[in-house]
């Protein structure tokens, strides 16, 4: 924006936060009209909620209706294969993920925590009763939804949670602490994971899952403030004090943390795809702005330092495109391992905070204004860096898987 009449000033501000499509590659060139059509309505989405969500960021508020939209444009499913649901392939999914995340981090985490965590625990193993009830509710975002596993003392070891789920006369009482849990103060449903405690039991020392309607007495969720990173929704501390659940809340496909894993494990290429959507936003933000500011008389883009900058940055960005195609790809073919997806997200936030690094620095000063967008994305990728898995876990996963042995303790 031009600011002429003032000496010393004449841009006012930049304009680098508008998608640019990169694809050095043509990567996305040859996907099906189909995906691309998933992937168009995914970018008007964006473009209808990511302004508003530059203030809620800022204020560390939680827009609600940017959250319903998600469902009103049949955003939320991922790729998750059930009647009942919109069938979208593993690419639109990842195509989806990778341009949410794009606009804002908080959109990506509330997609991840909706669809990928808590709509396919509930598709994957809930009864014909519960997803006959919930599953349509849950996938039009008309009710919220999250997934508890992380506790407050069980984070990279939450196969070692401690929350209990002791059967009584009237179904089951749950007893316990979780956090970081995305919506868990909604209002809406939280599916918990719990140990069974129940001597003499066949499934004594198991740790299933419970469909627990927040209003439930005994059920406390507190929003998590103070937050530096995806300040755009709410994430919960919540306290189970003797919760009391009917007998059929329990999920009965959940059987074992297997099951988790199952979940965790699918979320896991979404979030590959969220941090290639960040990159993009940092990198193209960091392009635009080289070719618009000008210093010592020439743009940016014209210095020699700047474009070694630019081109480290999209090494790392076609990189992390080819994992996430690849990525798609053996997911559609059900080649997909478990680990393959530890290591597209091992690696793509490692490149996402390289490129988000590179992007705040170029900009100068003007990196660290939220209008740019690249130092919220930046705070933004520390979270997706750390949750489902953090660096050290997937390294773990993977050095396991390609040496034979286990290194953890």
């Amino acid at each position: 924006m031009s600011s002429a009449s003032f000496p010393g000033e004449s841009v006012e501000r930049y304009g680098v936060t508008s998608r640019l499509d990169s694809d050095y590659y043509g990567v996305f060139a040859d996907i099906p009209d189909a995906d691309r059509a998933v992937w168009t309505r995914a970018k008007e989405y964006v473009d209808e909620v990511a302004p508003r969500m530059i203030s809620a960021w800022d204020r560390a508020e939680y827009p609600l209706e940017a959250a319903r939209r998600l469902g009103e444009y049949d955003l939320v499913v991922d790729g998750i294969d059930h009647p009942e649901l919109t069938r979208i392939s593993p690419l639109a999914a990842g195509l989806v993920n990778m341009e949410i995340s794009r606009g804002d981090g908080s959109l990506g985490t509330i997609l991840a925590v909706q669809g990928g965590l808590a709509l396919r625990t509930l598709a994957l193993f809930g009864s014909p009763e519960q997803q006959r009830r919930w599953l349509k509710p849950v996938a039009e975002v008309s009710v919220l939804a999250s997934f508890a596993l992380t506790e407050p003392d069980h984070g990279s070891d939450s196969v070692s949670l401690e929350t209990s789920a002791r059967r009584d006369a009237d179904g089951w009482v749950l007893r316990g602490a979780k956090k970081w849990i995305g919506n868990g103060a909604s209002g809406g449903i939280t599916f918990v994971w719990a140990r069974v405690d129940d001597e003499g039991a066949e499934d004594h020392g198991a740790v299933r899952c419970f469909l627990v309607e927040q209003e439930q007495p005994g059920y406390q969720g507190t929003v998590i403030e103070g937050k530096a990173s995806l300040r755009g929704i709410h994430q919960a501390h919540i306290r189970l004090d003797d919760v009391r659940v009917p007998a059929d809340a329990v999920l009965p496909g959940a059987k074992s943390f297997k099951d988790a894993s199952v979940v965790l494990y699918s979320t896991r290429s979404g979030v590959a795809w969220s941090a290639l959507g960040h990159a993009t936003a940092c990198y193209e933000a960091a392009l635009s702005y080289s070719l618009q500011r000008v210093q010592f008389g020439k743009p940016l883009a014209k210095f020699q330092m700047v474009q070694e900058r630019l081109t480290h940055m999209l090494e790392d960005l076609t990189a992390m495109q080819l994992y996430c195609r690849r990525l798609a790809d053996l997911e559609q073919s059900g080649q997909l391992r478990p680990t393959q997806a530890s290591l597209a997200k091992f690696h793509n936030t490692r490149a996402a905070r390289r490129v988000a690094a590179t992007a705040r620095d170029l900009l100068g000063g003007n990196g660290i204004l939220l209008e740019n967008g690249v130092m919220q994305h930046m705070a933004d990728i520390e979270a997706i860096h750390t949750y489902e898995g953090t660096e050290s876990v997937q390294a773990l996963l993977l050095g396991r898987d390609i040496t034979g042995m286990s290194a953890f303790t």
